[in-house]
C-alpha cells in the first residue's frame, strides 16, 4: 500500500490523521456548533468517537474510498481539524467535507485547506468532479467553497433527514475542466 500523501500550503500542513491526534479530536469535535454543520461528528463527542474515527478514516485510505487529511499548522502539527475526499469512484468524481475547531474559525484555513484538497483532487487523483455541500444555515462554509471558485450548481431542499429534521443543503461544484480553466 502506498503511503498516505501530505499536502502543504503557505501555512498548513494536511497529513494523515493518527491516534495521537485522539486529545486534540476529543478537544475540537466535541463542539455542539461543530456537531450541528457535519453529518458524521456527534456530540457528544468522546474517546471512542475519536477512536472510531480513525479507523474509519484508515480504512478508507486502505480501500482508497477517501482520503481524510488531519490540518495542522505547519510549526505546531497539532490537529485543529480535517477535510477529505469521499471517492465516487464509478464516475470518477469525489464529495469532500471538513471542519475547522472553533478557536481557529475565521482565519481563512478552511479556504487555504480546501484549494489544497481540490489541486489533489484534479492533479494526483485525476477527478472529473469535485463537489460539496452545506447549510444554509452555515454560510460561512459556502464562502469558502466561493472563495475557491466553486460554483454553486443547486439548492437541495429538504435532502437529508436527520433527527428526525429534514435540512437543506447548496451543493458547489468544480469540474476538471473548470479547474483547468482558473488555473491556466
Amino acid at each position: 500500500m502506498q503511503p498516505f500523501p501530505t499536502l502543504q500550503t503557505n501555512r498548513l500542513e494536511l497529513r494523515k490523521v493518527e491516534l495521537n491526534d485522539v486529545p486534540s479530536l476529543i478537544q475540537y469535535a466535541n463542539n455542539k456548533k461543530i456537531a450541528d454543520q457535519i453529518f458524521n461528528i456527534s456530540y457528544p463527542y468522546q474517546e471512542e468517537d475519536a477512536i472510531f474515527r480513525i479507523n474509519f478514516v484508515w480504512q478508507g485510505f486502505k480501500h482508497k474510498e477517501r482520503y481524510v487529511f488531519a490540518i495542522t499548522y505547519k510549526e505546531q502539527q497539532e490537529l485543529i481539524g480535517e477535510i477529505g475526499l469521499h471517492l465516487d469512484k464509478a464516475n470518477d468524481s469525489a464529495q469532500f467535507g471538513y471542519w475547522i475547531g472553533e478557536p481557529f474559525w475565521g482565519q481563512g484555513i478552511a479556504t487555504e485547506a480546501t484549494a489544497a484538497i481540490l489541486k489533489f483532487g484534479f492533479e494526483v487523483l485525476k477527478l472529473n468532479k469535485i463537489y460539496a455541500t452545506h447549510y444554509p444555515e452555515n454560510p460561512a462554509s459556502g464562502k469558502v467553497m466561493q472563495n475557491n471558485q466553486m460554483i454553486k450548481e443547486a439548492e437541495l431542499i429538504e435532502h437529508y433527514k436527520i433527527d428526525g429534521v429534514y435540512r437543506s443543503v447548496h451543493q458547489y461544484r468544480l469540474t476538471k475542466s473548470e479547474y483547468k480553466a482558473l488555473h491556466a
